[in-house]
């Protein structure tokens, strides 16, 4: 579906059929509600906070649903052992390192992310190490905070759920363009860049927000399609 298309699956949705129920709706607002609504539908399905159905890869279906979204092995400079994330970056996913100690160098090795009141450091059986291959790490404000002992790390590659694309419809609006909040101009269209299966229950998701904002009645016939797909 083009945005356009979400537009119209959008309206048709909220509406009763064949009305103009809610044709006060500006083309800025039903951008803002499809984007927030793309953005839980990736929250729903790679990460949710109470594993139910959903979660990152525990089937073929979810895989499928967030591939466009997945940037695998970026490789990151190390210096003085905090790692700088990409501007993009979203969800972590996995990782690998690149170690050197001694006569030995660009060994690969993995990341293990622990909490920060993991006492790993303190532990000789959880502590980073050259020889068994594994580099603690913590996230912090500046990004990634390795833990090495006796050996540097000089690269980390991860991968990770880069920030979606923010979707709109400007060329419609009046002047073919409008302002976001934070000031940034819009102008033309940016069509939905998750599969195009996902794209009417991200509409779907959008309708309910927008349900429960207006107070419309049929909030509840709106949430029960969306359990059928298992969104939640």
């Amino acid at each position: 579906m083009t945005i356009k298309d979400m537009h119209y699956d959008f309206k048709k949705k909220l509406n009763k059929i064949d009305s103009q129920q809610n044709k006060n709706l500006l083309i800025p607002e039903i951008d803002w509600v499809l984007n927030e609504a793309q953005e839980i539908f990736v929250k729903i399905v790679a990460f949710p906070k109470v594993y139910q159905y959903l979660g990152f890869e525990i089937g073929q279906r979810t895989i499928d649903d967030i591939k466009t979204i997945v940037e695998p092995e970026t490789c990151i400079d190390v210096n003085n052992n905090i790692v700088v994330l990409p501007g993009n970056y979203w969800f972590y996913l996995k990782g690998n390192v690149i170690m050197t100690k001694g006569k030995c160098s660009d060994v690969k090795g993995s990341l293990v992310i622990r909490q920060h009141n993991d006492d790993f450091e303190l532990s000789p059986f959880d502590d980073s190490s050259f020889e068994w291959r594994t580099v603690n790490g913590v996230f912090d404000k500046n990004g990634i905070k390795l833990f090495t002992t006796d050996f540097t790390v000089t690269k980390l590659c991860i991968s990770f759920l880069r920030k979606l694309k923010y979707i709109h419809n400007a060329e419609e609006f009046r002047g073919g363009q409008y302002n976001l909040p934070s000031g940034q101009v819009l102008s033309g269209s940016s069509n939905c860049e998750l599969p195009e299966h996902t794209h009417r229950e991200i509409v779907d998701i959008a309708v309910l927000i927008t349900t429960g904002e207006l107070q419309i009645p049929d909030y509840q016939i709106k949430q029960s399609k969306l359990n059928l797909n298992q969104i939640k």
